[in-house]
């Protein structure tokens, strides 16, 4: 880079923390929590400490863990209304006026540094101390280290003295296998403390990050010889609870519900096979209702309830939770519409809205697979399946709602056969999410914890009792009413998702 162009170069922060210098005294996070007024049970930054080795040549290796100020952060990339934004200068902030507390940006970020502050209720993280920056000082933690372990500077100087720590001395970043190009950068970086599943956490004590039965890498409970690096204990960590709890799950059941017994209905009536006028109506009205129940429970997860409107007037529309959210909007709206040609007797209109409404039902079925996929935090969500399954769960849930609102006799025929391969297809997907290899070590670790560990129950109970067992119902002769299929299939839908999110959030980022 000449001169000239060095002038007019922009200024990108990075840090580098040296793992050589680190005393691990804390200052940085005692500063931190000062300067920004951090509450007592939340952290934007900490020193985690490991001890690695087998005795008696242990040592104890320190790692301060912090937002990654990524080039590719995805934490803005999932954010639906901007609350978390890059800046020119490469900083990543966040505005707490305008976050919703959705919750996207801490499942996004693949280095466990968001939380929600318990005060202002809105997600927040180590900002680089940009107030101070743009001051002229440097960031707090960087003014009290008192072994000058923490380095700051601009990345695009080549005279800067972190582009020389940066050109003369090995370098280490956390997790660069999932292409968000970290600005923190480790000197005499440990993979024991670098990798949260090359150490393993004590079941009990001060690293409460995990519990009793979890596991460490591909899955296994850790013990010496058992990892790449040299066989480690966390001896202090900073927990973050799972951000989505049950609602997430719940939410996106009943969204499935929602899209997929409109999406069966439409589809059954443009292949020539109708429902009854009032039950064509019904099956609208339920759908209206499903939707509203996840409006409700989507508007009720968040950390922020009052401001759920922001993500209409003002989305990212990068965040599939935005897209969702809009794609939700426009099917519930067109759904309002064949409801109305419906009930007034205008085939063609409600013909039309069918038409219209199929793709927007499989979008708000499926969008939430892509808001997963946005969560570059949990390799277990990473499948290119899950928008697929997805889809095939709104058919199961489509299917098996219009078998329980018919009755034992009022269902039509066809919803037999349409439950049956859906239920097939459904099975099929579930035992490759669970069972097939995984790509990653976190991504397998997860899935044994779904399926072999602490989360057994909600992968094998719907696995069984609400897909074989369904199955071999339908199939029975005489031809066995459709109902308990149907049934058990839904409870089964529910008890799935709900254990594949607690699954992927099950392993510790940081």
């Amino acid at each position: 880079m000449t001169t000239a162009s060095l002038q007019h170069a922009p200024v990108k922060w990075a840090k580098v923390i040296d793992n050589a210098r680190c005393i691990g005294c804390q200052a940085c996070t005692v500063a931190c929590k000062s300067d920004h007024d951090v509450p007592i049970g939340v952290t934007r930054t900490y020193v985690k400490q490991v001890e690695a080795g087998i005795f008696p040549h242990v040592q104890r290796q320190f790692q301060v863990t912090r937002c990654n100020q990524c080039e590719e952060p995805p934490c803005v990339e999932s954010c639906p209304v901007s609350a978390m934004f890059q800046r020119p200068d490469g900083i990543v902030d966040f505005d707490r006026s305008v976050c919703i507390g959705c919750k996207a940006c801490i499942a996004a970020c693949p280095y466990d540094a968001i939380y929600i502050d318990p005060y202002s209720h809105s997600a927040e993280k180590c900002n680089f101390c940009a107030h101070r920056v743009d001051r002229g000082l440097e960031p707090a933690c960087v003014a009290v280290c008192p072994t000058q372990a923490i380095i700051v500077g601009n990345g695009n100087d080549p005279d800067s003295p972190i582009s020389a720590y940066l050109a003369g001395k090995r370098m280490s970043v956390r997790k660069p296998e999932k292409g968000t190009r970290p600005k923190l950068y480790y000197h005499d970086g440990n993979q024991a403390s670098l990798s949260p599943l090359a150490s393993l956490a004590r079941p009990q004590g001060f690293a409460s990050q995990t519990q009793p039965g979890d596991l460490g890498v591909n899955g296994r409970m850790g013990a010496p010889g058992a990892h790449g690096a040299a066989a480690a204990v966390i001896a202090y960590d900073n927990a973050h609870r799972a951000p989505w709890d049950w609602r997430v799950s719940a939410y996106t059941w009943t969204k499935s519900l929602g899209a997929g017994v409109f999406l069966v209905a439409a589809a059954a009536a443009l292949c020539g096979f109708p429902l009854a006028p009032g039950f064509a109506a019904a099956v609208d009205v339920l759908s209206l209702l499903l939707l509203a129940a996840t409006g409700a429970l989507l508007i009720g997860h968040l950390s922020h309830p009052g401001r759920f409107w922001y993500i209409f007037v003002r989305p990212q529309w990068r965040s599939w939770l935005a897209r969702g959210a809009y794609a939700m909007a426009a099917f519930g709206a067109v759904v309002a519409v064949h409801l109305l040609a419906t009930l007034v007797a205008l085939p063609a209109l409600a013909a039309a809205a069918e038409w219209a409404d199929i793709p927007l039902a499989l979008l708000t079925a499926v969008f939430t697979g892509f808001i997963l996929g946005q969560s570059k935090g949990r390799d277990l969500w990473q499948s290119p399946l899950v928008p697929l399954h997805l889809a095939v769960q709104c058919v199961v849930a489509g299917a098996a709602v219009i078998a329980v609102a018919g009755g034992p006799a009022g269902s039509p025929a066809w919803t037999v056969p349409v439950l049956a391969v859906a239920l097939a297809a459904h099975l099929t997907l579930a035992l490759l999410e669970g069972l097939a290899p995984h790509p990653t070590a976190d991504a397998t670790a997860a899935a044994h914890q779904w399926v072999w560990g602490r989360f057994r129950p909600w992968y094998w109970a719907p696995v069984l009792g609400g897909a074989v067992l369904p199955l071999v119902l339908l199939a029975g002769v005489p031809p066995m009413s459709a109902l308990p299929a149907a049934g058990l299939a839904l409870a089964g839908l529910l008890a799935y998702e709900h254990g594949y999110l607690q699954a992927g959030q099950s392993l510790p980022l940081s």
